[in-house]
């Protein structure tokens, strides 16, 4: 099992979404999130006058999947999410030793 976790534009995220449920991935975590990368903000005026925002508002989704089910994750966020653009995002892949349903009791990817 792998947990993945995607750091996307919050107007992707429907899209994303829909695009991970036809691919078949069932439960999806979502966050909003708050960040910067290699664009490390940007300039906004309110009221005549200039600020720097150096954080910006993003949604973090996360996601644990059976190793069948890894590829078909990351290529349904990419091109949901990808405008390319800087700023479109990342994903993290990390290995899971298990998961348990708690209802249950499910282990593995039964859990899933």
């Amino acid at each position: 099992m792998h947990k993945i976790e995607a750091i996307i534009q919050p107007g992707k995220l429907d899209a994303v979404k829909e695009a991970l449920i036809e691919a078949g991935i069932e439960g999806i975590t979502i966050l909003e999130a708050r960040g910067h990368g290699r664009q490390k903000g940007h300039t906004e005026f309110y009221r005549g006058r200039e600020y720097s925002v150096d954080v910006l508002l993003k949604v973090k989704l996360e996601t644990v999947v059976p190793d069948s089910m890894v590829e078909a994750a990351v290529s349904a966020i990419i091109t949901a999410a990808q405008t390319g653009s800087i700023g479109d995002g990342k994903i993290f892949l990390t290995r899971v030793d298990d998961a348990i349903r708690i209802r249950n009791e499910d282990r593995g990817d039964l859990a899933l």
